[in-house]
């Protein structure tokens, strides 16, 4: 039967020894990036647009956002926003699906960081740093954002659809794209790059909390196996 062409071509003889590994209860990648990513996104944004609820009277007397909080929120949601419609439309993974208590491993990981972070920055009682330093880092943000997006487009050519083939990366004509010839994974590199550039834009602890722990899971991530490409 097919069964037994399929091990007979793997070598596999009469009386050996078999070990299966029951990998549990299994949820789509793509459904728990999806999941992951948007709770940050509405998160941040019901800080934004219901403060009330989160500072009470404090929000009450307080004025509209600042220009830094609303740039915050800008490069929050653009980024988040980037993740989700790379997640459809950009990344192809591997492996069709992952154990499902990574879904809520990583919701909690994410949509937790969101509400801390969103809670400092959108306070009433936020001060922004000097204008300098905002756009300075601003700018920061942006290159990163755009690094990680090309190297995600890289990768993508990299694997033909729906093919589990490994190539190894090297830099194409997107400069942006040449940090291939220094790390093992740029992507990674310029993700926690961005969230450094968060950190000092909004001068906001809670942020810097999350870039370490973002470069703490990369450097898992990049040890395990760096020729994957998907960010974590």
């Amino acid at each position: 039967d097919v069964c037994s062409s399929d091990l007979g071509s793997l070598g596999v003889q009469t009386g050996a020894l078999l070990y299966f590994k029951d990998r549990g209860l299994q949820i789509g990648w793509t459904t728990v990036f999806l999941c992951e990513y948007a709770g940050p996104l509405l998160t941040y944004l019901w800080f934004v647009q219901r403060p009330w609820l989160a500072y009470g009277d404090l929000a009450e007397g307080a004025g509209p956002l600042g220009l830094t909080q609303k740039i915050a929120a800008a490069a929050w949601v653009g980024h988040y926003t980037k993740r989700l419609l790379e997640t459809v439309f950009v990344h192809r993974f591997s492996n069709a699906t992952m154990p499902i208590m990574n879904l809520f491993k990583n919701c909690s990981y994410y949509w937790g960081f969101a509400g801390y972070i969103s809670y400092h920055v959108n306070h009433p009682l936020y001060t922004s740093p000097c204008s300098t330093q905002v756009f300075g880092c601003l700018a920061a943000f942006v290159l990163c954002e755009l690094g990680n997006f090309s190297c995600h487009i890289l990768f993508r050519n990299l694997r033909p659809a729906g093919s589990k083939e490994r190539k190894i990366p090297v830099p194409d004509s997107n400069p942006l794209t040449c940090l291939f010839n220094m790390v093992s994974c740029p992507n990674y590199t310029y993700e926690v790059g961005a969230w450094i550039s968060f950190t000092f834009m909004t001068q906001c602890l809670p942020a810097g909390l999350f870039a370490l722990a973002g470069a703490y899971q990369d450097r898992k991530s990049t040890r395990l196996n760096s020729s994957h490409s998907q960010d974590l």
